[in-house]
């Protein structure tokens, strides 16, 4: 049965009101965008997101008649982006990728760097990610079984890597390492270069991340254990998912775009038409495909009920968890 978020993706946006809807002719016009549009991508340059952004800021620009320029913000799990946008005006000229970790952050931080229900003007949103974990190629471990076995053996000897603290690949992780009693060490990098490289030099054991890893599992440097899809991989179908090995997880960490807060609905309907175009083309639908990915779209209203709804279920996750930076 599709997700929500692919349930609503199907539908046409209702509901933004007589002032979005004057948009296209404020684009007619010439107000909007006048000149290049930023888009922050909190993460480093080379990995799943960065490529998947730019592609999406290329069709994107196409529509816009301006251009649309990554400026990548990498650490921190993926919030300076977000951050960033406390700065700059809202006038539609700054806008930035919106992990998952901007609802987790300011329920996990002793001093909050935003509030994301009140800090953020939210625009669209776009996808979510094909999760896994990876071992080197030459590592004893066949299945991600053997794996969890051998670290709950050996306690605080296994060391793995991900994108940052509070990102999903972290407090995934660290679930799986609560319900099976096991004692690892987290390694949080800037990117999937750095964690790669790591791995491959063996100054870590494994590996979780989105799946900047396909291409060096197909070339054989590395092995996919697990994935953390409702269903088995497209491309790894031999590969089996977390539920598949006795964890009740799923994880796709969703992800759009946000502007800050108190931006012109005209604005945002402009940005909002255009992206929401450009996650449909069949150029930026050929990226998605290459990492494992799906179109989950939603519209301005939607995707702000669904921030607060994010908030809501991460903040009791946390609590749960216990887990603070």
């Amino acid at each position: 049965m599709p997700s929500p978020l692919l349930r609503k993706g199907r539908r046409a946006t209702l509901g933004l009101g007589a002032a979005l809807l004057a948009a296209p002719a404020l684009r007619a016009q010439g107000r909007f965008p006048d000149k290049p549009v930023r888009l922050l991508v909190p993460w480093a340059a080379g990995g799943t997101t960065d490529i998947q952004m730019r592609a999406l800021a290329d069709q994107a620009s196409r529509r816009l008649g301006q251009p649309v320029i990554v400026e990548n913000k990498p650490g921190a799990g993926g919030v300076l982006g977000p951050q960033q946008l406390l700065q700059e005006r809202p006038d539609g000229y700054t806008i930035a990728q919106m992990p998952i970790s901007v609802f987790r952050h300011p329920q996990m931080a002793s001093r909050a760097l935003f509030n994301p229900l009140e800090d953020f003007t939210w625009i669209v949103h776009l996808t979510g990610y094909l999760f896994g974990v990876v071992v080197r190629a030459d590592a004893p471990w066949r299945t991600f079984g053997e794996f969890l076995d051998y670290a709950k053996a050996n306690p605080g000897k296994v060391n793995y890597g991900s994108p940052g603290v509070g990102t999903s690949l972290h407090i995934t992780m660290e679930q799986i390492a609560t319900q099976r009693g096991i004692e690892w060490t987290h390694v949080p990098f800037r990117g999937w270069a750095e964690n790669a490289t790591s791995l491959l030099g063996g100054q870590i054991q494994a590996s979780a991340d989105s799946s900047g890893w396909a291409d060096l599992v197909q070339a054989g440097r590395m092995r996919l254990l697990v994935v953390w899809t409702p269903e088995r991989s497209k491309r790894f179908p031999e590969v089996p998912t977390l539920k598949e090995s006795g964890i009740d997880i799923v994880s796709a960490s969703p992800y759009g775009i946000a502007g800050p807060k108190g931006m012109n609905p005209d604005v945002v309907r402009v940005l909002h038409d255009a992206f929401k175009e450009a996650l449909y083309d069949p150029a930026h639908v050929a990226v998605l495909d290459r990492y494992d990915m799906a179109p989950m779209y939603l519209g301005p209203e939607d995707y702000a009920a669904f921030a607060r709804r994010t908030y809501a279920e991460e903040g009791e996750m946390i609590r749960k968890m216990g887990l603070r930076l």
